[in-house]
């Protein structure tokens, strides 16, 4: 029997080394679902509830395993959903791979039903490359084409297969003019700079008598080359957000994450530095790095595009992290004087402690950061972590204190809401073996995350460990965009915009088979941590929480504070105990929670 187009791209794609597939069907790619399903043995399918799910599970897939994420959907409609997932992708510097039908060859230009303009629509996040395959000798090379761009580039790439093409024969490209004959196979450069460069970066870092690193996700699997060069430079170091799980945070001189939702002592250490080294990090907030012409800075940074645009570093050197570090090391002198690690510690020890006391903090009915300050002692070893966009990512930020061997990630360029539980999703079929634990917000929930839920009980069975816990912070708001409608707009509260419903999310988890727990009182949050963690099935941890607890930022300026005084002098119904909220939190920074 003839090789159709359809099992030809899923042979070639398992030559590639593709073994796990997110996506959604419909009629728009019925051959590629059916020879999908006839070498069900050589692939995972897992079906999401919704095309930007998947993808986003794509986008995790690449993130938790350095691997091609691909997610497959359908045309028109199908096709579209996937766009908030891949940009999450492209914004983060993902290789992900999709997969869309579109309908059949002699209906395109004709308004058809469900026929997009494909190109267009992909152009922008697919802009590396998207292959539109229209006769079957392109499949061939359109696929290897894909695969090569996306790994290579670190980028999206698209394949659009007319519906009526996936079912035709396959035929080999023809030994004539207009004809090309593609491979498999990309192995990963290891890219480190010139000697030169690399010896004027030292003289740099040398002449430094207070070195701040700033590393981000371009540092993941080189956490010890980061430890060294920090110890070598006396170096004290904060964390992007997606770069949170590259070094501990129990180490005295990692000052924890960076910006509105970072911490004191990476504000004070960006502020008090003569001497940046940025490794593999898009942090995008200028104003929480040294002043311009404060600090000599080098960066190290695979993308070209990606070196100097956030502070004016002195030396920009595009290379790979590990293999930077190790050919800079023997040009780097060894400090001996420890009195600005010692600074660092201390500015780190006062913040635990106001970390602590903000925590404990009384509210009502419970402060969420002790939800985080709890789930910390708690976490088991080698733990994934994921946390959705909201107020749940200043916590996780914060509050949450990574250990060696755990990974951790959310949505970083995008900030997209709803990544929380799909991430988690691609996390576990990563790693069935490894706890997971996402952290969400209940707009987020409400948004999509509820309905992933289903998903995980459809099978959660396959995961060798099973535990796997959705955290909920339910506070019938959407309290990020109201915090920064008080603290950036001066505005109060908006109510018919910020208020949602309360919906029993844990009662829902119980209703499709999955563990599901309600806490009401902060003193239940412990056992509460403990027995989510060790249901032996996925289990949704549901908190009350107040929407009054602010998430403070590591330094407020007179713009910040002025805008948020103005608005709680306009009122607002929840105004009051917004102020009540802001001042207990100041109040223990100051005084400890008592």
């Amino acid at each position: 029997m003839a090789q159709t187009v359809s099992a030809f791209v899923w042979e070639r794609l398992h030559q590639w080394g593709v073994r796990r597939i997110f996506g959604y069907p419909g009629d728009g790619i019925n051959g590629l679902i059916g020879a999908l399903d006839d070498v069900r043995d050589k692939f995972e399918f897992v079906q999401a509830r919704h095309e930007e799910m998947a993808a986003f599970m794509a986008s995790a897939h690449a993130k938790f395993t350095g691997e091609l994420g691909v997610c497959l959907a359908t045309s028109g409609p199908g096709a579209s959903h996937l766009l908030t997932g891949l940009y999450d992708a492209r914004l983060d510097h993902m290789p992900v791979l999709a997969i869309v039908g579109q309908q059949a060859r002699t209906a395109v230009g004709a308004h058809y039903q469900q026929e997009l303009d494909m190109t267009a629509m992909f152009k922008d996040v697919a802009g590396a490359f998207t292959g539109y395959a229209m006769v079957p000798a392109q499949v061939r090379h359109l696929v290897d084409r894909a695969v090569r761009i996306a790994l290579g580039e670190r980028r999206v790439t698209a394949l659009v297969f007319p519906n009526d093409l996936q079912e035709e024969e396959m035929v080999e490209p023809p030994r004539k003019h207009g004809a090309v004959f593609s491979g498999i196979g990309w192995s990963r450069p290891v890219v480190v700079p010139a000697r030169s460069d690399l010896a004027r970066a030292a003289e740099v870092l040398n002449s430094g008598g207070k070195v701040a690193m700033l590393v981000g996700a371009g540092c993941k699997g080189s956490t010890d080359e980061v430890i060294a060069i920090a110890d070598r430079l006396g170096a004290g170091c904060a964390k992007a957000l997606l770069g949170k799980d590259v070094l501990p945070d129990d180490l005295p001189w990692v000052t924890g994450s960076i910006g509105l939702l970072g911490t004191r002592p990476s504000w004070d250490l960006m502020m008090e530095c003569d001497t940046l080294l940025t490794l593999g990090s898009g942090f995008p907030y200028s104003e929480f790095l040294p002043k311009e012409g404060q600090a000599r800075g080098v960066q190290v940074d695979l993308e070209p595009g990606m070196l100097s645009i956030r502070y004016p570093h002195e030396v920009n050197l595009q290379g790979d992290v590990t293999a930077t570090i190790e050919a800079l090391l023997p040009l780097l002198e060894q400090k001996t004087d420890t009195t600005w690690r010692d600074t660092i510690a201390d500015w780190k020890k006062d913040w635990t402690e106001t970390l602590r006391d903000r925590a404990m903090v009384e509210a009502n009915p419970v402060n969420p950061q002790r939800v985080f300050y709890e789930l910390s002692p708690r976490l088991p070893d080698r733990a994934i972590l994921t946390s959705d966009s909201g107020s749940c990512a200043n916590w996780y930020a914060r509050d949450v204190m990574i250990r060696r061997d755990m990974m951790g990630s959310l949505s970083g360029g995008l900030a997209s809401m709803g990544a929380g539980v799909p991430y988690a999703i691609a996390a576990k079929f990563a790693h069935p073996d490894r706890p997971v634990i996402a952290m969400v917000g209940d707009g987020a929930m409400q948004m999509n995350n509820m309905a992933e839920l289903i998903t995980v009980a459809k099978y959660h069975e396959r995961w060798a460990n099973q535990t796997f816990v959705v955290c909920v912070l339910n506070n019938e708001d959407l309290n990020q965009v109201t915090w920064e409608q008080r603290v950036m707009q001066g505005d109060p509260k908006a109510e018919m915009t910020q208020r949602i419903p309360d919906v029993p999310y844990h009662r829902f988890a119980q209703m499709i088979g999955l563990e599901g727990i309600f806490v009401g009182d902060p003193e239940q949050l412990g056992a509460a941590w403990e027995r989510a963690i060790n249901a032996g099935r996925p289990c949704v941890l549901e908190v009350k929480t107040d929407p009054e607890v602010p998430p403070l930022p590591p330094h407020i300026n007179f713009e910040q504070a002025k805008a948020f005084m103005t608005s709680a002098m306009k009122g607002g119904t929840d105004e009051a105990g917004m102020i009540k909220g802001a001042a207990k939190q100041v109040m223990s920074s100051v005084f400890g929670k008592d």
